[in-house]
Parts: structure tokens; C-alpha cells; sequence
């Protein structure tokens, strides 16, 4: 088993690229053309944490699959959260193509028929009284503009947001984030930020016997009324990194408090939108409305990159403040890339299936859980799950080498995935792959948990 490893923060976002596994991945591409252009990487861009070296190289992608330089395919399980339909989806595809020859670009100050129906369909899937749409070029700036509108419509200028959260990289989100690995070495930040503990119902800060989470809620409350001034609170529904799935009561209570304290909900579902809860948007699945959502990477269907920002017509006081003003603020292409998964989503009836898939991932996980001593946890919504790995169940204590170990021997045979917090391993498949795929993948996730068990002495 694992050693007694102290953890550090570049593990909560499952950083492998300076271990000594990774460096043996990287000695295993011995096709020249992929180290050459590995190199040529390198030497070109800018290298940070989480994407330098990169992992391999790509030449193709296509259904739940990515192909690289040699050929291989791997079914990704990873996708950045944009492959909800996979890649290269035909109704997205064709829609771009026709929207391209006919209007590529629209000024800001103009519109276009193709990002006023886009808006008008977002409106319609999200129901309620969210029905007031602003566009942006990804989601870190939809955070920025929730952000932003929250100060002007409360006065306040306070947040409240959770550890371990993310909520994207520029200096505004990264902010409000509660990954440390993002603010390390950036110097002061946005003021006014307070932090609190996440739901969690594995490992959580305040455990209680029941298992119950409420009294994370409440802490929310006690922050607001000893802080003052807060504006917002901001969190997704259900955490994407290391698949954190809160109660319909929690949602509930945070829903209260936010109402009683005049304290903007701002849903982040950025990674988790378009459908991969079984629900268009994951705070539907809480039978709750944020004040206001941010959505984004699955919106463009895997194919163009648009983020938006929805909240309610009696929010719309803002006509003398620029909140976005971005130069795609109507992109006619992002917008009909978004018209067309949105469309697809329907067309196919995605929903319901990642609902139908959902119970039969959570079927085939938690019959692994029983069987190796690996597995601590089992947690997830519609095509989200985490698999926590552990040395043992009294402990708790992070597999952070086992959990590696899966990550590369899934990746030689064909399976790509995140680990998030260093031992967590995060699947969520394209919502289009077929029960015989997702079987596929299962057992070749199984065989690697089983390697591990055997190869670090799990009894």
C-alpha cells in the first residue's frame, strides 16, 4: 500500500506531470513523429502546471473517441467537460458550416437572428424566471459577469464561496476559487472573498453519524451574518473535479438563506451543463433556481468555444454598466454550435438516456466497490462519477500512487480520464456513447483497479 504521502495542494487537480509514472509515460512514446512534435511543443508554448509535457499528441477525434499521432484511440472519459455530444457531431457540424457561409462574424452593437434564437432557446431549457441571456467566450468570463452583476443589483461586493472549488483561472475566478494550486505565488487578490467547507459526504469537514449535510448550509448562514455585506454566493450544484453530490436539503437551505439575507445564488455549470446530470442544467436535478447561471464548455458542442450567463428579467438594471462587452458577444457561430447541441441533446434524447446509463454506471461501480479494498467511495449524478481510492476504510487515507497507476494503465489501453484531489478518479463519458462502449470501458477500468490491488498488496 501506499506510503503515509503528505499531500500538497498540486494534487487537487490530479497534477501527474512531474512524477516518476509520468516521466515513464513519456519515455513509452517512442514514435518519432510524436516526440518531435512533443518537442516542438515545448518549445513553443508557454509551459504551466496541469499541461506541460503534455500527455500525447493528437491527430483526430471523433464519437467518444480522441486519436493519436500513431493511431491509437482513446475513449474519453475527460474531454474538458465540452464532449457531451462527443466529438464531431453531425447537426453541429452542419449548422457551423451554414452559419459560417452565411454570416461569420457579428459586430458588437449589431445582432443576428442566430444568437437571438440561441438565446431564446436557453431561456426555454431553463425555465422559471431565468429568461434574461448574456453571451460570452468562455466560462471563467461568465463568471466574471455573474460576479459583476451580483455587486451592482446588492450593493455588496462580498462573496462567499467554497474550498476546493473552481470556478476558472484569469484573477477574478481564481478569486473566488478554493483551489490553492491556482493562487499560489499571484499576490493579493479580489478583496472580500470568504470561503466555507464544502458538502462532503465522504471525507467532509463536519462529519456527522447520519451522514446528513444540512449543517454545511448553515454554516453559509453564519458566515453572511457575522461577515456582513456579502453579495453572492457562488458553487456549482454538484462539484465536477472530484464529484461532490450534495442533498436535495442542502440545496434547499442554501436556497432559503441566500432569500432571507438578499444574497445572489450564483450556480456555476460550467463543466456540469447540457446535460450531463440527466437534467439540462444539475441545480434542476435540486428542484431549486440560482439567481443566476453560469454555463459553458459543453454548450458548444465540443466544436466552438461560448459561455453565457443567464439570469432573471428583474435583474435587468444594468443598461448603463458594461458587464461583458466582449468582442464574440453575438458570435453567430458559437451561437449556432450552441443552437445545435442543444437541439441534438433533444433530437437524440440524451437526457433521459444519461439517466438510464447513470443507474448502470452506479450498478457496476459499486459492485467494484465491494470487491476490492481500493475503492473507499462511489459517487455521482447522471454521466459524472467519482471513485475515490483509499489505503484503507478507517483512514481514509489518499491512494495517491494506486490511483496513478489506474490513470496509466487505463491510458495503454484505451481509456482517458481525470484524478482529481490526487486519488479521486473522475469518469464522465460523451452522454452519445452506446451501453456496449460504456461496458467496454468499465471492464477495462475494472481490470486496472484489480492490477492495482494486486501489485500494492490489497488484501
Amino acid at each position: 500500500m501506499t506510503q503515509n504521502i503528505k499531500p500538497t495542494h498540486f494534487r487537487s487537480e490530479g497534477d501527474v506531470n512531474t512524477t516518476p509514472a509520468r516521466q515513464a509515460w513519456n519515455a513509452s512514446m517512442d514514435d518519432e513523429r510524436t516526440q518531435a512534435l512533443l518537442k516542438r511543443d515545448s518549445e513553443v508554448f508557454l509551459h504551466q502546471a496541469m499541461s506541460t509535457p503534455c500527455l500525447d499528441t493528437l491527430e483526430a477525434a471523433e464519437g467518444i473517441y480522441i486519436q493519436d499521432a500513431k493511431g491509437k484511440k482513446y475513449m474519453d472519459f475527460h474531454g474538458n467537460n465540452v464532449h457531451q455530444l462527443g466529438y464531431g457531431h453531425p447537426h453541429v457540424i452542419k449548422r457551423v458550416q451554414e452559419q459560417i457561409a452565411k454570416l461569420p462574424f457579428s459586430p458588437r452593437r449589431f445582432t443576428n437572428e442566430t444568437a437571438i434564437e440561441c438565446a431564446e432557446k436557453l431561456t426555454q431549457i431553463c425555465g422559471g424566471e431565468l429568461n434574461r441571456v448574456l453571451f460570452a467566450p468562455g466560462g471563467t468570463s461568465a463568471v466574471g459577469m455573474a460576479l459583476k452583476l451580483a455587486r451592482h443589483i446588492t450593493g455588496n461586493y462580498k462573496v462567499v464561496s467554497l474550498w476546493d472549488s473552481f470556478h476558472g483561472a484569469s484573477l477574478d475566478a481564481i478569486s473566488v476559487g478554493g483551489e490553492a494550486c491556482f493562487r499560489q505565488g499571484m499576490g493579493p487578490l479580489m478583496a472580500g472573498v470568504e470561503r466555507i467547507p464544502p458538502s462532503v459526504s465522504y471525507r467532509g469537514a463536519f462529519p456527522v453519524a447520519d451522514g446528513s449535510d444540512v449543517h454545511y448550509a448553515d454554516y453559509l448562514e453564519y458566515v453572511i451574518e457575522k461577515e456582513g455585506g456579502v453579495g453572492a454566493f457562488i458553487a456549482e450544484a454538484v462539484r465536477n473535479t472530484d464529484v461532490q453530490v450534495p442533498s436535495k436539503a442542502y440545496w434547499k437551505r442554501i436556497r432559503e438563506i441566500c432569500d432571507k439575507h438578499n444574497v445572489m445564488l450564483i450556480i456555476d455549470d460550467i463543466p456540469n451543463g447540457m446535460g450531463r446530470s440527466g437534467e439540462w442544467f444539475t441545480y434542476q436535478a435540486y428542484d431549486i433556481e440560482p439567481d443566476m447561471l453560469c454555463i459553458g464548455k459543453g454548450l458548444g458542442g465540443g466544436l466552438v468555444p461560448i459561455a453565457a450567463m443567464v439570469t432573471k428579467d428583474k435583474y435587468n438594471t444594468a443598461e448603463q454598466i458594461s458587464m461583458g462587452h466582449y468582442t464574440h458577444e453575438k458570435s453567430p457561430i458559437g451561437c449556432a454550435a450552441a443552437l445545435a447541441t442543444m437541439e441534438a441533446i433533444e433530437q437524440d434524447g440524451l437526457l433521459d438516456k444519461a439517466k438510464a446509463d447513470s443507474q448502470f454506471m452506479r450498478e457496476k461501480l459499486l459492485e467494484m466497490k465491494a470487491k476490492y479494498p481500493v475503492i473507499g467511495d462511489v459517487r455521482g449524478i447522471g454521466m459524472l462519477w467519482g471513485i475515490e481510492l483509499v489505503t484503507d476504510y478507517e483512514s481514509k487515507a489518499r491512494a495517491y500512487d494506486e490511483a496513478e497507476a489506474v490513470l496509466y494503465q487505463c491510458l495503454n489501453n484505451g481509456v482517458s480520464f481525470k484524478v482529481s484531489q490526487g486519488n479521486v478518479i473522475q469518469l464522465s463519458p460523451p452522454l452519445i456513447i452506446t451501453r456496449e462502449q460504456l461496458t467496454e470501458a468499465l471492464a477495462i477500468f475494472e481490470e486496472a483497479i484489480a492490477k492495482v490491488c494486486k501489485d500494492f498488496n490489497y488484501i
